[in-house]
């Protein structure tokens, strides 16, 4: 007879790590609960050998590397972003896909306190409209609009230590 070997930390963690990532997506401007503070965990969830990502601090390129995915030397060239900070430059060269293929959009994952401006979400996932608040800059918005028309764009998730926010391509975004 056949036994499946019980999950170890690791994968345990990989998965509590995926479960917050895909309902933060699915609800955007939920607050999810990731196992451990930071990008690790979502570095080691989400990167694999199939896939390039970018960051912008030498501890998050090394665990990139370590994971075995490609190290994408510019973020357009890149399926996964990790930013400690917001910076413009990075944010025009993010992926958006194309009409053909929307799935090829890269995925953000930013550093971002879950505070500061006020903003108003709706679209699929959310009842009605769903306020958050999150330390980026109203421009960034604006240009995310300009960059991305739907099915085009990126998916995002804000962390804040153990705290996840997702907001995918598809919700759209109002300043308040």
């Amino acid at each position: 007879m056949l036994t499946v070997a019980p999950p170890d930390a690791v994968e345990l963690r990989a998965n509590a790590t995926f479960e917050a990532l895909m309902w933060s997506l699915s609800r955007p401007g939920d607050v999810r609960t990731l196992p451990e503070a930071g990008f690790g965990a979502i570095v080691e969830t989400l990167v694999d050998l199939e896939c390039a990502a970018y960051a912008d601090t030498p501890e998050m390129r090394a665990r990139i590397v370590a994971s075995g995915a490609m190290l994408a030397e510019k973020v357009s060239a890149a399926d996964h972003v990790f930013l400690s900070e917001l910076d413009s430059a990075d944010i025009a060269e993010l992926n958006c896909g194309s009409a053909l293929y929307p799935d090829d959009g890269a995925t953000l994952v930013l550093a971002c306190a879950h505070q500061g401006q006020r903003l108003r979400l709706t679209g699929p996932g959310i009842n009605g409209s769903k306020d958050v608040t999150l330390a980026v800059s109203p421009g960034f918005w604006a240009m995310r609009d300009m960059l991305c028309i739907y099915p085009e764009g990126f998916d995002i998730f804000f962390v804040d230590g153990t705290s996840v926010i997702g907001i995918p391509r598809s919700t759209k975004v109002e300043v308040l």
